[in-house]
């Protein structure tokens, strides 16, 4: 029985007795010793001001008449769910390192004072659930920070944005709409004055971020999910094309059961697995491609096959010479 548990089992014999419950009483319902249970009433009272009283006389604890009438919380969560909110909190951090830790310090001491001795598990937690971030690109806090306050807020913001596309950099005046956490990176959804469209925009490219007073214009939801969903990957635009892909029997062992894109469409054939998928700009499809090297033929169409035979040459060209034929 966690902590928790223990504290709802008190309040209600507290709140139904009629005289007061004597400790024997608590020691036998709740199983556990009489040190356990002070400790117990010592949370309630100053934690949640439990006007939990001795009575010397009739040796047994009561509730205060003379004190307003005393309910504890109405929303909490079992030992699951709070096991599920640690776990939650371990994951925030991995995606962004530091960013809640001082924030969330506080919920997790008090979570593990509810939690009481089985606040191992949480320990053991750590151990046993770890996510492994790939090709994670860092944003600085103060920067994750000042986008997030501005996203939450539809607040305006500048921002000197790097794009890899160049080497140089510009100033933007934006107005934050979503963000967005995409293969272990961060990403701005945001109309940006300048190209007067919605654009994307990778928070590790950004620098100084500043809030701008002008007035905020917000994009309708139907909008912004339009953007980000009717295409392949964080590539804007309606799907202009379906490229048709041919995996071998090995590969289609673990492509079958991925999901590239909501509206794709998959079949099983005596060569290997077919799959159909939507897509406007073919960048990062292509990208999805070539990790299945020799188990992926892409059937169509033409311009997509080319382009992936394009790469694929441009590729073996580093392993023909001198170096290596």
């Amino acid at each position: 029985m966690t902590r928790l548990e223990r504290l709802y089992r008190i309040h209600g014999l507290l709140r139904n007795a009629r005289q007061p419950v004597p400790m024997r009483r608590f020691v036998e319902e709740l199983g556990v010793t009489r040190n356990t249970i002070t400790r117990d009433f010592e949370y309630l009272r100053d934690f949640f001001a439990a006007p939990i009283v001795y009575d010397r006389d009739r040796n047994g604890h009561y509730y205060d008449p003379e004190a307003p009438e005393f309910e504890l919380p109405g929303f909490w969560m079992n030992a699951s769910e709070l096991y599920a909110l640690l776990a939650c909190e371990q994951l925030l951090e991995t995606v962004q390192p530091g960013l809640m830790a001082q924030r969330l310090t506080p919920i997790r001491q008090r979570i593990q004072k509810l939690l009481g001795d089985a606040s191992e598990h949480e320990t053991r937690l750590g151990q046993k659930v770890r996510l492994l971030p790939v090709l994670q690109r860092p944003v600085d806090n103060p920067v994750f920070i000042g986008i997030a306050d501005a996203t939450l807020g539809n607040t305006c913001l500048r921002i000197r944005y790097r794009a890899r596309s160049h080497d140089g950099s510009g100033e933007r005046t934006v107005h934050p709409q979503r963000l967005l956490h995409y293969r272990h990176n961060w990403y701005l959804l945001a109309y940006c004055e300048q190209a007067g469209d919605l654009r994307l925009f990778s928070l590790d490219r950004i620098d100084m971020p500043r809030m701008d007073d002008r007035p905020y214009k917000q994009i309708d939801a139907e909008s912004l999910e339009a953007f980000i969903g009717d295409s392949f990957g964080l590539f804007s635009g309606a799907p202009s094309n379906r490229a048709e892909l041919r995996f071998s029997p090995r590969a289609a062992r673990w492509v079958a059961d991925e999901l590239w894109h909501p509206d794709q469409r998959g079949e099983w054939r005596d060569d290997g697995y077919y799959l159909w998928v939507p897509y406007s700009d073919p960048t990062e499809l292509i990208m999805e491609v070539l990790r299945h090297g020799p188990d992926v033929k892409v059937l169509g169409p033409l311009e997509l096959r080319v382009a992936v035979r394009e790469r694929l040459e441009g590729a073996l060209m580093g392993y023909v010479g001198k170096s290596g034929k």
